[in-house]
């Protein structure tokens, strides 16, 4: 039990689930509203409802294969920053966190290209394997330059909800479910709406950052870290 906590604490599974919520609320709330779908239509949508939830599990896959790799990175600023909080080589081994962070990256990847395939919008597969790899390279060196990781980690959280405007769009499109009968589909609108709660998402994100190399600004200088508050 204390090791499915510990590993559960270094995926940060609250943020994961508010990452699949927002997906979740994205597509059932504003897009179907868009749509105006009645209820007597709603298994035309509802029958590629599982393709959708695969979108979800790939984003949750590569967002905790993230977090896991900044933690394998970071633990030596986390000794001084918050060493209550270690998981990695504590409670968790270094070469299982590894495991971990490929396993489900590649889990993420393989998902994002099933969904790819059967939408034939091959741009989600290729941005999210970019994002696995943008991750790691945050981990590695972004995070200590100035305002490119803020920047990079606040693109990633708008991409929660990018992904599913073009998951929308290939789904209209590919499984032909587009009827001006039956939905009266404004896409300017669900455009103008995605970039509303993306671009909030973006803001947001830069703002948490921020608060976060303030919070540890302490082990950051230590390791010659070039944040804003540094």
């Amino acid at each position: 039990m204390k090791l499915l906590i510990a590993f559960l604490k270094l995926l940060r599974w609250p943020n994961l689930v508010f990452i699949a919520l927002t997906q979740w609320l994205f597509y059932f709330i504003v897009f179907f509203a868009i749509n105006h779908v009645n209820p007597i239509h709603f298994s035309t949508f509802h029958s590629h409802s599982l393709l959708f939830y695969l979108l979800i599990f790939s984003s949750v896959c590569i967002a905790g294969a993230g977090y896991i790799i900044n933690d394998y990175f970071d633990i030596q600023i986390d000794a001084i920053n918050k060493p209550e909080r270690i998981v990695v080589d504590q409670a968790i081994k270094r070469r299982w966190v590894i495991v971990w962070h490929l396993f489900l990256s590649f889990l993420g990847i393989l998902t994002s290209a099933y969904v790819s395939y059967k939408t034939q919008k091959w741009m989600i597969v290729f941005i999210n394997t970019a994002c696995v790899f943008l991750l790691w390279f945050y981990s590695t060196h972004f995070k200590r330059k100035l305002i490119i990781g803020n920047v990079l980690i606040a693109i990633l959280t708008a991409w929660v909800i990018g992904v599913v405007y073009f998951y929308c769009g290939a789904t209209l499109i590919h499984f032909n479910v587009w009827n001006r009968n039956v939905y009266n589909y404004d896409a300017k609108l669900f455009y103008k709406l995605t970039i509303l709660y993306s671009g909030f998402a973006f803001i947001v994100s830069l703002i948490r950052e921020v608060v976060k190399d303030m919070e540890d600004m302490f082990g950051d200088a230590r390791f010659n870290c070039k944040t804003i508050p540094i």
